[in-house]
């Protein structure tokens, strides 16, 4: 795979944006006033979280699943989010889903798999990936589904960069990175159809192993990760998608736990949306980090919130927001300062 010949179709993307079930496309995007006030940017927040599934998932896995037959066996490792949106598709496409999970997954995210006809299987000895693999390849009509590995997944989150250019030029699009599907689908689109627009990636300071690889050029695994956000917490890193990384990402970033929990507290007061962590990746790097450009895209990926965060994420409070904020102000270039009257 190189520059000139990457598995990420351009026409695939495209059909993917009138293909996949209706009620992932076309999720709301706007600019908020009081948000751009807070992150003292332009923003252009999208919502990923406003479906059955409460995250962006749903689009690459049903596109996936238009290809398979009726009755096969699907198989994949999941935190909780791609485990969600493998049953919807099963359920719907006339297949089944078998789930493997890390023990101590999100309570939220384990009743909502097993809401949607879902067999999970937790696994306690940190390998559920292995687990999912062995268990697919000892049983006849079923798939092995790795996210971030199989381009139809990245490609229809590649519906999300079509979506996105319909609000206008675009400096900067921030993404929270995982296994790498989303930023790899939209920064696909983006490239041919915007090249000027930068694509950031963030991932959480405790699981760096994504802009680890994609830093070095190749598969850096730390095989651990500390960090509360699991939906980017990625010790094992997809080769594939490192190397589609590589050739479509601009540059990637770092947040800790406590800017995330900052980053929800913002949407949350500003936007009136709780994300769970990872889904609040982008504000944080915006928040914290001195990304370019006059208008920065993100989307808030999820919204499967653990209640065991919700007194952290009321106590992610005024003085840490302020300091964050003043943080920023400080650290600033000259040419990008306050447009309150532009929103």
């Amino acid at each position: 795979m190189d520059g000139t010949n990457l598995d990420l179709d351009l026409d695939r993307i495209a059909q993917a944006h009138s293909r996949i079930d209706p009620v992932f496309r076309n999720t709301p995007q706007f600019v908020d006033p009081q948000l751009c006030a807070a992150l003292n940017q332009r923003v252009v927040v999208k919502m990923e979280t406003l479906n059955p599934l409460r995250s962006f998932k749903g689009r690459g896995v049903d596109l996936l699943a238009h290809e398979l037959e009726p009755g096969t066996r699907l198989v994949c490792q999941s935190t909780g989010n791609f485990g969600q949106a493998i049953g919807y598709a099963a359920a719907r496409r006339g297949l089944s889903a078998d789930v493997f999970v890390p023990s101590g997954v999100s309570p939220v995210k384990l009743a909502r798999m097993t809401s949607l006809g879902v067999r999970v299987h937790e696994v306690g000895n940190g390998r559920p990936k292995e687990a999912a693999r062995a268990y697919a390849a000892a049983r006849e009509n079923s798939v092995f589904v790795e996210d971030g590995q199989h381009p139809r997944i990245a490609e229809g989150a590649g519906s999300i960069g079509v979506e996105l250019l319909t609000a206008g030029p675009i400096d900067t699009v921030v993404l929270p990175v995982g296994d790498g599907a989303l930023i790899t689908g939209v920064a696909r689109w983006m490239k041919e159809h915007a090249p000027h627009t930068r694509i950031v990636g963030v991932c959480a300071q405790g699981a760096s192993s994504m802009v680890d690889s994609w830093r070095a050029g190749c598969v850096r695994a730390t095989g651990r990760a500390d960090t509360f956000a699991e939906g980017i917490a990625i010790p094992y890193p997809v080769p594939e998608s490192v190397e589609r990384m590589r050739l479509l990402v601009d540059d990637m970033v770092l947040v800790n736990d406590t800017d995330l929990l900052v980053a929800m507290r913002t949407a949350l007061a500003n936007l009136g949306v709780l994300p769970e962590p990872a889904g609040a990746a982008g504000l944080a790097a915006i928040a914290t980090h001195n990304l370019p450009g006059d208008v920065v895209a993100t989307v808030i990926t999820g919204g499967n919130v653990s209640p065991a965060l919700f007194p952290d994420i009321l106590a992610a409070g005024e003085q840490q927001g302020t300091a964050r904020s003043e943080v920023a102000q400080a650290n600033a270039e000259p040419t990008r300062p306050a447009r309150p009257a532009q929103f």
